[in-house]
């Protein structure tokens, strides 16, 4: 079965969104590790409203922060201290999305970063981009850190509108994978995110 960290390449480029057409497409479970900010509207409850296949499975949160802000500083409000070791892959038959928070450089503690978590869950990570100024330079040190810390790149989904320059730039210098774009949509639910899977070929 596969797994995949779907990481941004920053905060709010729709991680969640590329997360759930994923999970629908490959019938996957899905898991977000951290989840930091407005409990009762969570990552983990907006896929659950998203994905229309009966075999998703959402699991739990290991750490489930109540301040929308860097989980190292939400943490620390919460009087928590995130544990990399505390943070288990959960076990599955099944295909498995997990997703990120914020970009690869958001720190979990004092010490270490996203990045750090995504190296010891040893998976190959499928990188989310948006088309917008300055997207290029920002994709493009994602994937430069993902091949210093050694961590295999499935490759790379853009979301929202299409910059056909921008985006064959990036794949081009990096010689990472297209996986496919999923376009703009007016309205997100099920039956959208069902069909933005046939944008993506993984």
């Amino acid at each position: 079965m596969a797994k995949y960290f779907v990481a941004g390449i920053g905060t709010g480029i729709g991680k969640t969104l590329v997360s759930a057409v994923l999970t629908e497409k490959l019938n996957a479970d899905y898991w977000k590790p951290i989840q930091s900010g407005d409990l009762d509207v969570s990552d983990s409850l907006t896929i659950k409203n998203l994905i229309s296949n009966k075999k998703t499975f959402i699991h739990p949160e290991s750490y489930r922060l109540t301040n929308p802000l860097s989980p190292h500083l939400s943490a620390k409000l919460d009087n928590v201290e995130i544990n990399l070791n505390q943070i288990k892959i959960p076990a599955t038959e099944n295909n498995l999305i997990i997703e990120g928070a914020g970009g690869l450089m958001v720190p979990l503690n004092e010490k270490q970063l996203l990045i750090d978590l995504i190296k010891d869950f040893n998976i190959e990570v499928i990188l989310a981009s948006q088309n917008y100024l300055g997207s290029i330079n920002h994709t493009l040190l994602s994937i430069n850190l993902l091949q210093q810390y050694q961590i295999k790149i499935k490759g790379i989904i853009f979301n929202g509108d299409e910059n056909h320059e921008t985006q064959s730039y990036i794949l081009q210098y990096s010689k990472v994978k297209y996986l496919g774009n999923i376009p703009q949509m007016e309205i997100i639910n099920k039956e959208s995110v069902k069909q933005a899977g046939k944008f993506l070929s993984l």
